[in-house]
């Protein structure tokens, strides 16, 4: 057995843990973990400490200790649970969440969260002390990536929520092994969540005292006073912010990306492409297309291994929003949902009279009454304000694993990952972007594609309609540390690689006149199979000032092999045609804003910003405000 019982908390875990407990702590032979275990059951107080190892024993006390203290409720279905976060606990908090740096680093964060970070350590670690009085804090081992791979990072998550080590569970591959064998004992992710004080049903009392301070120096998450799982499940966004740092200092890259692979049944080989989308842009519903391939829908790592750009999905599950969810537009997904026996979680959904769950844009008329995150709820319940109360919350959520889809691409569990060989930014705008377009390369794609990227607010958005929201990599909302780095990290990152993936801009939402989307949902299908056919230099393209279009035969087959549909010459010149004007704006506003928000931003990509939309106004003095494809060359 190990001499790290030794330490100054050995008594007080031998006090708190059963001597099985206390074993598997011993087991694991690292000082670090034991030290970390200690310091925070000292700090919060449980009543008792429990250790999982990766058995299903423990797996199976976790679910049932959830249920036992209702933080879950069985559904109908059998393996099916609900969770109700409370009623104003239902999404990110973005003002209680903080990045902690060092001093001289916050004038440099910009728009980053950022606050001092012996000032937030102080603060939130007065919150958690004594926090867990009365409750049971479970030590959970987890592993992001497949466990043993180059991708590894180790993630050690203490709790006094079930639900928390339930959906860890479902999400994440189990970590104890991976603890046990890996070669650098103190390098781990580590995260401290409690729920705190809880109402008559189970909610969160102090939500004044909710923080989720993330340590950007020793790569802790400190969470308290909050269940939704984007908040309490350390191992979501809080780790891939941690990441995203770790991967800034060692030269890789985190990315809130999904990994997919195209299927080309006619040549019978698959295409792995990672892709990039701001909310209600389509993320989901491309990494999901029918008849393709899917390894993760949320984040993935990226490492250069042998001169190859690799990635993996950092997850093992789906936290996926369930709004929307349904036979007709996602037929995969929903199967699922109705599968029985499978295990999975749902969140602040309506459950009926019939005990099954309910949720907006469901596709099936729902009940007038039954049980949702307010409480009891019927169709005239409204909330402080007078105003109704859904049946379901915009934001609800199911919790799966992955392995459940029948889409899964068989190597989402590869330990070295898949080789990339293209990379999808999507925004979102009603008059700008063209349906598809490839970057000249992989730097001009970053630049003016990736940090370009745009959101256009839709009347689902609290506020005016139309509004283009800055979404750059489609991850402002986590990089945690200073933008001018980061994008410089993202072009240095395909340094000396074999093969550099080629970076492709989307946009699904191009609207005519009358305000209609110019193409139908699916349309995706074949703009990512015309950029399959182009890695493998099948088909040729237009150039255009920033890059590369279809031209009308490539697509027109296309339609025709994936729908058995015509495509118009007309619909095709509306679709690709260049928007000079809507681009130099564009452009304009992409200044504005790392003017405002990124002091670190480098005065080289300001300049090729500038240099760009002169270019633009010199080609519409010979064009006009549009380009048709076709029309423009290279000068």
């Amino acid at each position: 057995m190990s001499s790290i019982d030794n330490k100054r908390y050995a008594p007080l875990l031998k006090e708190k843990m059963s001597a099985e407990n206390y074993r598997k702590l011993l087991e694991l032979d690292n000082p670090a973990l034991f030290e970390f275990v200690g310091e925070y059951t000292e700090l919060c107080e449980p009543d008792s400490v429990y250790m999982c190892d990766d058995s299903d024993e423990d797996a199976e006390y976790i679910r049932k200790k959830s249920l036992e203290l209702k933080e879950e409720k069985p559904l109908a279905k059998e393996g099916h649970t609900i969770h109700y976060d409370g009623f104003n606990d239902q999404g990110r908090a973005p003002g209680a969440t903080k990045n902690l740096v060092r001093k001289e680093l916050v004038p440099l964060m910009g728009a980053l969260l950022a606050k001092e970070r012996e000032e937030g350590l102080a603060e939130v670690r007065g919150i958690l002390k004594g926090i867990m009085k009365g409750k049971q804090a479970i030590i959970k081992l987890s592993c992001e990536g497949p466990t043993h791979s180059p991708f590894s990072i180790a993630c050690a998550q203490m709790t006094d929520s079930f639900y928390v080590c339930h959906s860890e569970e479902l999400l994440y591959r189990r970590g104890y092994e991976h603890f046990l064998r890996m070669a650098s004992k103190d390098k781990f992710f580590r995260f401290v969540h409690s729920a705190g004080s809880l109402d008559e049903n189970g909610n969160c009392l102090d939500l004044e005292k909710r923080r989720i301070y993330q340590d950007m120096e020793d790569y802790i998450v400190l969470s308290t006073n909050n269940q939704y799982a984007g908040n309490s499940v350390g191992l979501k966004k809080h780790a891939m912010r941690l990441a995203i740092k770790l991967a800034g200092t060692e030269g890789w890259l985190c990315e809130h990306m999904f990994v997919m692979s195209i299927q080309n049944e006619k040549k019978a080989r698959s295409t792995h492409f990672c892709g990039a989308f701001p909310s209600a842009c389509g993320k989901t519903a491309t990494a999901m297309l029918p008849g393709e391939k899917i390894i993760g829908d949320d984040i993935a790592y990226f490492r250069n291994i042998d001169g190859e750009f690799r990635a993996v999905n950092v997850e093992n599950g789906i936290f996926g929003i369930i709004k929307d969810v349904n036979a007709l537009d996602d037929p995969l997904i929903f199967k699922t949902l109705q599968t029985p026996g499978l295990e999975m979680i749902f969140s602040n959904v309506l459950t009926g009279p019939d005990n099954e769950p309910y949720w907006l844009g469901m596709g099936v008329d729902h009940p007038m009454r039954g049980w949702n995150f307010s409480g009891e709820w019927s169709e005239d319940k409204t909330d402080r304000q007078d105003n109704p109360i859904p049946f379901a919350h915009s934001n609800a959520r199911y919790t799966l694993r992955l392995g459940y889809l029948e889409n899964i691409d068989p190597v989402y569990n590869d330990r070295n990952g898949v080789l990339v060989r293209g990379v999808i930014y999507g925004g979102r705008d009603s008059d700008t972007s063209v349906p598809i377009e490839e970057s000249a390369d992989w730097e001009s794609g970053i630049i003016l594609k990736a940090c370009t990227l745009e959101s256009e607010t839709t009347s689902a958005t609290i506020g005016q309609e139309g509004v283009l929201a800055p979404q750059p990599m489609a991850n402002l909302d986590f990089i945690s540390y200073p933008i001018g780095a980061y994008i410089r990290n993202n072009i240095r990152f395909v340094e000396g690689m074999k093969q550099v993936p080629r970076i492709y801009a989307v946009n699904y939402f191009l609207r005519d006149e009358k305000g209609d989307f110019l193409t139908h949902k699916l349309a995706k299908k074949v703009w990512l199979h015309w950029a399959e056919q182009r890695i493998y230099n099948e088909v040729d393209a237009y150039r255009t000032p920033l890059g590369f279009i279809p031209k009308y035969e490539d697509l027109k087959s296309l339609f025709q092999q994936i729908f058995q549909e015509d495509f118009s010459k007309e619909l095709y010149q509306e679709l690709f045609k260049f928007r000079i004007d809507a681009w130099t704006a564009k452009i304009s506003r992409a200044i504005r804003f790392y003017k405002r928000t990124a002091p670190d931003c480098p005065e080289e990509y300001f300049s090729i910003w500038r240099s760009t939309i002169k270019e633009l106004q010199d080609i519409r003095r010979e064009f006009g405000p549009f380009i048709a494809p076709g029309a423009y060359k290279e000068r």
